[in-house]
């Protein structure tokens, strides 16, 4: 398994900071500094606060204004990013490898030094409110938002990262200064750089910039798992032309076995152009452009989506297809058999290799799975897994897991 592997090294700094590097010929060079703190860590006052902080550390530091901050960071030439998920904050940069070290000074004073103007926090609400209104414009992300919200009663999944206008009109400075200060310790972060450096090398710039960061996390809320709720949900938007049908199964735990054979059925139900949703719903049907599946095994997530927008006209059809799918499946009436394994293992190894080859790529996937808590090297065992992947496996969590949706139907309104 030599060929799946990477040069990793991984040290603790005193402060608690957890450090991963990675050596790789390439000169392209990427830096993700990910925080533990997300969406589903907050309580009812914050919703919204970790994806607003977030925004806060591009609006300048304590040594930067914000257009100097922001300079600085095009004049890298590269990619730079920031993200906010269900457990997580996460900021990067790839670029080439001489702007590296600029590139993590800058993330550094970003990190330790951001100053929350409140000029700046004032302009970047209306900035985050637009975004709302955005993603309540757009009725995909307006369906799997509606989808969560009546698929849970008390799990934070209900809740919009961004959070609520409500919510995030009424954040104080004092009030998102204390929520950064609390999570953006070492302790709660984990750094990963994938480049041509010596580990000796990055790990001493990594700890020049970031050895005396103090502080210590607290204590987190206690994640609320729940599964969803079998029902059936129609709502309404003005001004839009066509419909969408949405499925959510929400689980409450997936033992190890079962997330590869999810990963794959998942794939083969609507995530490729030749999966059997997309075939039947746009090739066979004519029923609909936009089809896919989407599967997060987080352990504090553990959901799967169906997503298809459609005609009005076609949704009862559309629905029809959908459940028929699945009880065939389960019931062995669509064959898996080794030609289509085949197929389903290459794109599957296909998808690991490109991450190993990619540097950005390589980065987040090794982020994504330290602040997990997992082993940063777990697709080797799932290459390993892929070798006795059977039909029979697909059957059985499809079985075991696809059960009771919560179906969310959004219809243009009259």
């Amino acid at each position: 398994m030599k060929r799946w592997t990477f040069d990793e090294n991984t040290i603790i700094l005193p402060n608690g900071l957890k450090v991963i590097t990675i050596k790789k010929d390439t000169r392209l060079a990427s830096i993700n500094i990910g925080v533990n703190i997300g969406s589903l860590y907050e309580d009812e006052k914050e919703l919204g606060m970790s994806h607003f902080v977030e925004h806060m550390l591009f609006k300048g530091t304590k040594n930067r204004s914000n257009e100097q901050l922001n300079r600085e960071l095009e004049f890298l030439g590269g990619d730079y990013n920031a993200y906010t998920d269900y457990i997580s904050t996460v900021y990067s940069i790839t670029c080439l490898d001489e702007e590296f070290e600029k590139g993590i000074e800058l993330l550094s004073d970003m990190v330790l030094n951001s100053s929350f103007d409140e000029k700046e926090m004032k302009k970047e609400k209306g900035v985050v409110l637009s975004e709302i209104k955005s993603d309540k414009d757009d009725i995909e992300d307006l369906s799997i938002s509606r989808t969560h919200e009546y698929a849970f009663d008390k799990s934070a999944l209900k809740n919009s990262i961004a959070g609520t206008e409500e919510h995030v009109k009424g954040f104080k400075r004092k009030q998102v200064y204390d929520f950064y200060k609390k999570y953006y310790t070492p302790d709660n972060c984990v750094i990963v750089t994938v480049s041509a450096f010596s580990h000796e090398q990055m790990q001493k710039i990594i700890t020049d910039l970031f050895g005396k960061w103090e502080g210590k996390s607290h204590k987190k809320a206690k994640i609320i798992k729940e599964e969803n709720k079998e029902l059936i949900k129609t709502t309404y938007k003005s001004q839009i032309e066509q419909g969408t049908v949405t499925y959510l199964y929400a689980f409450k735990e997936v033992c190890e076995k079962d997330k590869l054979p999810l990963k794959i059925l998942s794939y083969k139900l609507a995530e490729s152009s030749n999966s059997i949703l997309f075939r039947e719903l746009r090739e066979e049907r004519g029923l609909a452009y936009d089809v896919y599946s989407q599967m997060d095994l987080d352990e504090n997530v553990n959901t799967m989506n169906i997503f298809t927008s459609v005609r009005e006209e076609s949704i009862d059809e559309v629905i029809e297809v959908i459940d028929k799918a699945i009880l065939d499946i389960k019931n062995k009436d669509i064959n898996f058999d080794e030609d289509m394994l085949c197929m389903m293992k290459k794109t599957h190894k296909t998808g690991v290799v490109s991450t190993l080859e990619d540097c950005s790529s390589l980065c987040s996937y090794v982020l994504v799975q330290s602040l997990a808590g997992k082993d940063i090297t777990e697709f080797i065992n799932s290459m390993e897994e892929l070798e006795t992947l059977t039909g029979e496996d697909i059957y059985r969590v499809c079985n075991k897991y696809l059960n009771k949706p919560t179906i969310h139907i959004l219809k243009p309104m009259e």
